[in-house]
């Protein structure tokens, strides 16, 4: 999430660029988004020089030693750097960008997933003045903030609701600390291959990868590492699919900071016929479209046989369940309405598949604020494993009354209201749950009460709650107190007659 202060820095640059002539809103982001991608890039190689010169062994650069254009025209690699350019004069600026920076920037990977995204990318920004007013906002915005946004999807998803679209097809993105936390919850390994069908920015796979990074760094081994960036040979470890083509662009320069550096990210309609992905992937991690609903003749056959249904918020649920292997684990978002909806049978008939055919795991209701200011919407988070054999037992069920952040438009921190420790503390030790009332946060509800409730997953259907009796003094002393105020103010009413009707003179 982004502060106020780094919003309207955003903006600043905005104004620079309408004023510059660059009139079309998506356009603007575009440009900015290639510009932010050009920083980025030359503070991850200014990582690699601090590693090289810290064990004093050569590392892969990101820049090469010279870089020739289409032209033929041949400079020092060094030039395409952001720390190298952006003080030169605007002339010499325009020219090194966008002769040189921009087409290297759209070379990057060979091809890689960026690279067939970056096809139809043109320079648009039209002249040298417009250009060196962006890229000295860019670099004003990237020091104030410490230079520590490695993740372009806030700035790039706020700089789309300033054309109010985040969110309108129930598409919005999910704040990193609950990625983080849904990553967590499914803990994916090494080697294991990892997808987010409605990816977006690819917000999900960062935390992914970052969590996998961070926690099984010291144990990965050579064929590990060449699994995280795609550089195998046998398919990369991180795959996303995604319809729009700039939310693409922004997923691939994201994975690329991440180190992940071929991943399968693809144009896709993922609830058609189109894909074909089939128990592929050991983790799905996703918060996908929550409305809208698609032709049915677009629908995939085998999704169908899942849940009989034209709404993409259980179509996706049923997509996660094909394109998972055998024990292959889910985290995904839902809207309430999956949870307990029954004036449609699918919504039941999703519920029982997950209880009766998979192994239901976990529901995490979160407040109604987390999407905030870009939708209200309740959800809840489902973890599931595929079996196909049944295999569920008990579910627990959390609700989570904060996030760490106020839930109103402004989302400011607040720690005092975090409840993802404990989730992530009890979620390690369900067995202590086991002795968890019903009137805590948490406990764990058998398979056999679901199926009693029809398969029903509301929180409060589970939930006791307790009423403390409240004792009222008897009938007739409240008659008695009733009577002695209205006898006072009788009182006090005739006083007040009293004094309006004598003659009063001022002089």
């Amino acid at each position: 999430m982004i502060t106020g202060a780094t919003k309207n820095k955003v903006d600043d640059i905005w104004q620079k660029m309408w004023e510059g002539g660059i009139t079309n809103p998506l356009e603007v982001i575009s440009q900015l988004t290639y510009l932010m991608f050009m920083h980025q890039l030359d503070e991850k190689e200014f990582e690699v020089e601090k590693m090289e010169t810290l064990l004093d062994v050569e590392q892969k650069h990101i820049f090469p030693a010279t870089y020739q254009n289409a032209y033929g025209v041949e400079i020092d690699g060094q030039q395409l750097r952001w720390s190298r350019f952006k003080d030169l004069p605007a002339e010499t600026m325009y020219k090194t960008v966008s002769e040189f920076a921009f087409p290297f920037i759209k070379s990057l990977g060979e091809d890689s997933a960026f690279t067939r995204s970056m096809e139809s990318a043109t320079f648009g920004i039209p002249t040298p003045k417009t250009l060196q007013k962006a890229v000295d906002g860019i670099d004003s915005l990237f020091t104030s903030l410490g230079n520590n946004i490695a993740d372009l999807g806030d700035l790039y998803e706020y700089m789309l609701s300033k054309l109010n679209t985040a969110g309108t097809n129930g598409q919005f993105r999910t704040p990193k600390h609950i990625r983080d936390m849904m990553v967590r919850l499914v803990d994916p390994k090494p080697k294991q291959l990892i997808c987010d069908p409605a990816c977006g920015t690819a917000g999900f796979l960062i935390s992914a990868a970052e969590y996998i990074r961070s926690t099984y760094t010291e144990s990965m081994g050579g064929d590990d590492w060449e699994c995280f960036s795609g550089r195998n040979g046998q398919g990369p470890q991180f795959s996303g699919f995604e319809m729009d083509q700039t939310m693409l662009r922004i997923s691939a320069m994201n994975l690329m900071l991440h180190s992940v550096d071929q991943p399968d990210i693809r144009y896709l309609d993922s609830i058609s016929k189109n894909n074909t992905v089939r128990g592929k992937y050991d983790v799905t991690l996703a918060n996908p479209p929550f409305t809208g609903s698609v032709d049915t003749e677009d629908i995939d056959g085998s999704l169908k046989a899942i849940v009989d249904s034209k709404q993409t918020e259980l179509l996706f649920v049923a997509l996660f369940l094909r394109m998972l292997k055998l024990g292959g684990r889910c985290a995904c978002i839902v809207p309430n309405g999956v949870l307990f909806r029954t004036n449609s049978k699918a919504y039941r008939q999703l519920r029982k598949e997950l209880v009766d055919n998979q192994r239901l795991e976990a529901i995490i209701y979160m407040p109604s604020g987390v999407f905030k200011p870009y939708s209200g919407v309740s959800t809840a988070v489902l973890l599931f494993t595929k079996t196909d054999a049944g295999g569920t037992d008990n579910v627990w069920l959390y609700n989570m009354e904060g996030d760490g952040y106020t839930l109103d438009d402004k989302r400011d921190p607040d720690p005092t209201h975090d409840d993802i420790p404990d989730i992530l503390e009890r979620w390690a030790d369900l067995d202590s749950e086991k002795n968890r009332t019903r009137t805590d946060k948490s406990f764990l509800v058998p398979r056999e009460e679901i199926v009693e409730n029809d398969y029903d997953f509301s929180f409060n259907k589970y939930t006791e709650t307790v009423y403390k009796r409240k004792e009222y003094p008897p009938t007739s002393e409240i008659l008695a107190d009733l009577s002695d105020i209205n006898e006072r103010i009788a009182t006090g009413l005739d006083e007040l007659k009293a004094m309006l009707s004598e003659d009063v003179h001022y002089e």
